[in-house]
């Protein structure tokens, strides 16, 4: 298929589904063809934190240049935001001309970087088969995954396939500090309120390290990693993969993201102790109507927080596809349990509140299951990173029980 067919899918970004036609290369060089990959900064809105990458291939007889972007998906489908819960979402594959690209990258004042690949004619003339092939409206949807199947993993495969296999053995294995949580975060860290919840939602399988293959579903590290590939030609030759680099944008509108994940533990440590120690002087003068008042509403959202985000780790593990958050052992900290201790603490304003025994072991129980998330660090073989909010929920749910414990039940009370 020629480079212009790819043109006339411009006019059809929108089409139905149909059944995937099987891909069959034509084995026919591009003498006239050359392929990049070009990286764009991450931007200031959440779902930009990532990063993009495309697959762009010139035409240096007609000039055109057609960029190749996974990931593109449209709040407007049918039961986006359902699906997006559920953990099944469909993206796509788009083309597009480069120049429109650009124009949008620049008026959000991103980078954009092209590296230029050293393949062959022939490594060309399958990169070109592949892509034509997958933007068919037949081809062009694939289930996305944030970490395993993304704009980046799908540029990175696809480049992969050009080179007969030669990209993968050089990545993987390659030992990196990383693990899909390390870099989630620092890439969403400047979304301070998202980092935290997507912290929170990720379980021990985030917190398995991970090698440079894996690593670069984010596109900033895969732009590092194809620094240092080689690629092998037609004649045997062994060539660095990348041939040249070429700044499109200069950016200045966004920063960069951090080198490393934030360090929670001390901030965390501090509010959980300020948390605590507020709700305990608060109790101390219980006899006062404004200390009832004061302490009951930051009680009572703490346990009703606490419960609700248990719940929804509890959905996120039982009832979804978001394999990164299954198993998650902060369940520990934060327990749908904590939505009785909530209920009892709406009537702490009363002179007379005596809280039920049932309800007193439940206080002491979430203090108990916090006491061992924390030991579970020190189990071999335990991987969840989650001692941040071991630190900051411990003391809070030790106050409470504290709270719960020393006033006295009713004596008819089983």
């Amino acid at each position: 298929m020629k480079l212009a067919v790819v043109l006339l899918l411009l006019l059809t970004m929108v089409a139905p589904r149909l059944q995937a036609a099987p891909f069959v290369p034509s084995g026919q060089p591009a003498e006239n063809l050359t392929a990049s990959i070009v990286t764009f900064q991450p931007g200031s809105l959440y779902w930009q934190r990532f990063g993009h990458n495309a697959l762009l291939i010139r035409d240096t007889r007609s000039g055109r240049a057609i960029s190749f972007n996974y990931g593109i998906f449209d709040f407007a489908a049918p039961n986006f935001f359902l699906n997006f819960a559920r953990g099944h979402m469909t993206y796509r594959v788009v083309p597009n001309y480069l120049e429109r690209d650009l124009l949008n990258y620049q008026a959000e004042g991103r980078w954009a970087l092209e590296q230029r690949l050293n393949l062959d004619a022939r490594q060309i003339g399958l990169l070109r088969d592949y892509l034509e092939w997958n933007v068919q409206p037949e081809n062009a949807e694939y289930g996305y995954d944030y970490f395993i199947s993304n704009c980046s993993t799908r540029v990175r495969d696809a480049l992969d396939y050009a080179m007969a296999g030669g990209l993968k053995p050089q990545l993987v294995g390659h030992a990196t500090e990383a693990t899909w949580r390390s870099e989630a975060t620092k890439l969403i860290s400047p979304d301070a309120l998202l980092m935290v919840v997507m912290d929170l939602a990720l379980g021990p399988t985030a917190d398995k390290p991970i090698d440079l293959w894996q690593q670069s579903f984010a596109p900033l590290v895969l732009m590092q990693a194809l620094r240092g590939a080689t690629v092998t030609d037609g004649d045997g030759r062994v060539l660095p993969l990348i041939g040249r680099e070429v700044r499109l944008l200069p950016g200045g509108g966004v920063s960069d993201p951090p080198d490393h994940a934030p360090d929670l533990r001390l901030q965390f440590l501090l509010a959980g102790v300020a948390l605590a120690a507020v709700l305990l002087g608060l109790a101390k003068f219980r006899g006062a109507v404004t200390a009832r008042w004061l302490l009951m509403p930051i009680a009572v959202g703490f346990s009703l927080l606490c419960g609700l985000s248990g719940v929804l780790l509890a959905l996120l593990w039982g009832a979804t596809e978001h394999w990164a958050g299954w198993r998650n052992e902060s369940l520990l900290l934060v327990n749908p349990l904590s939505l009785w201790l909530a209920g009892s603490l709406l009537l702490y304003p009363r002179p007379r509140w005596r809280p039920a025994r049932l309800t007193r072991r439940i206080a002491m129980l979430l203090v108990v299951t916090s006491l061992i998330a924390v030991l579970l660090r020190f189990v071999p073989g335990v991987a969840q990173q989650n001692l941040h909010w071991a630190l900051l929920l411990l003391p809070v749910h030790a106050a409470l029980a504290w709270i719960f414990w020393h006033a006295k039940s009713p004596p008819d009370e089983l």
